[in-house]
């Protein structure tokens, strides 16, 4: 049996499955399984929030460019076996391997709340109509997706009132003091405000992404905006694998062992959000997990045993902007943990968000 004859189902067209499709696409029958009529690039929600006539088209990719030889099936799985995947609606899909990738939910704007492509782009339209009509905003989560949000409204409303609380007390909880200090530092020169140790008592009645009288006790004290966006919340896309392949733990997530395999399925893989990785679930480290997998794909289709490891890195990284021209990003060293430069950061991220990096993973030149 030739490699080409072998069935490779990638459940989930993200970071991690897009990466992996593509790189088995020349070794075997490439099934891209995602309800999706396009990749989103979900570094550049925001942008496409606050910028959507520049930014909004710009963060989706057609999948039917990313494979030459593979395609692309747009559905939804309903339940996976180690001989294959079950649509959602009937159809069964026979594979030799297969690679879960169906990572994870997060509230709009980070994350789009529809499938299609054109309805994704109006979402974000509508959001930026009312959010351009709004004197004071409230964000609720000060992780990486609600300072992001709150750079991205300032760089393009810098008259705007925006206001962070969280019930944390503090900042990149993990990273070294340094990044915080600087985060700090920026948020104030930004006129970003944050409060921590605050707990909303609960959700203000207004929608959120809408124009509104939002008013809110949080911690005894009455906060008041007009409008609010919800930067918390996030999920495994894991409900279809319930009583499945394997027993998910308490997050929704699959086990695996160093080669990524589900365990107990050696022609089962999985990447990024959906695996119990003991690390921060980030794009970055689903693409690493993808590469590790279409490595040890490859061996078993020539025979040979998957000996390609993935290993967590000690040092937690992160590339967070407040717009195109601020933020703050840690890399790992042979020396420990570095801040990176404002300028460094800007270029490696906060400029383009990755987008000239997925115009060449979709076979589109950076201008597209």
């Amino acid at each position: 049996m030739t490699e080409q004859s072998r069935t490779v189902a990638v459940v989930g067209g993200g970071y991690g499955g897009a990466v992996v499709a593509k790189a088995l696409d020349e070794h075997a029958t490439v099934v891209l399984i995602d309800p999706k009529d396009a990749f989103v690039n979900a570094a550049g929600s925001l942008r496409a929030l606050t910028q959507p006539d520049e930014w909004a088209e710009r963060i989706f990719f057609p999948y039917d460019t990313l494979l030459k030889n593979g395609g692309h099936l747009r559905e939804y799985a309903a339940a996976v076996d180690p001989k294959g995947v079950t649509l959602a609606s009937g159809e069964r899909i026979e594979a030799d391997y297969i690679v879960l990738a169906t990572g994870s939910g997060y509230p709009y704007p980070a994350k789009t709340r529809t499938d299609s492509t054109a309805e994704a782009i109006a979402h974000f339209k509508e959001t930026h109509a009312e959010l351009a009509g709004a004197e004071r905003v409230l964000i609720a989560g000060a992780g990486p997706v609600g300072l992001e949000l709150a750079g991205e409204i300032k760089a393009a409303w810098p008259e705007k009132r925006v206001l962070i609380v969280d019930p944390a007390d503090q900042l990149l909880r993990g990273y070294e003091d340094d990044l915080r200090a600087e985060l700090h530092r920026q948020l104030e020169t930004l006129g970003i405000e944050v409060r921590l140790g605050v707990t909303l008592d609960d959700e203000p009645a207004v929608e959120p992404g809408r124009v509104g009288a939002v008013s809110v006790t949080a911690s005894g004290e009455r906060i008041e905006a007009d409008i609010w966006f919800r930067a918390f919340g996030g999920s495994t896309n894991s409900g279809f694998l319930k009583d499945g392949i394997a027993r998910l733990n308490r997050r929704g997530q699959l086990p695996v062992t160093a080669q990524l395999n589900v365990e107990g399925h050696d022609h089962v893989y999985a990447v990024g959000d959906v695996t119990d990785v003991p690390e921060e679930k980030r794009a970055g480290y689903a693409m690493q997990h993808a590469e590790v997998v279409a490595a040890n794909i490859i061996a078993q289709l020539n025979g040979e045993a998957p000996a390609k490891e993935y290993r967590p890195l000690p040092i937690p990284v992160v590339l967070l902007p407040l717009g195109p021209e601020h933020g703050v990003g840690q890399i790992p060293s042979e020396n420990g943990p570095v801040m990176l430069e404002v300028e460094a950061l800007a270029a490696w991220k906060g400029r383009d968000l990755m987008h000239g990096k997925f115009a060449e993973l979709f076979n589109l030149t950076p201008a597209q």
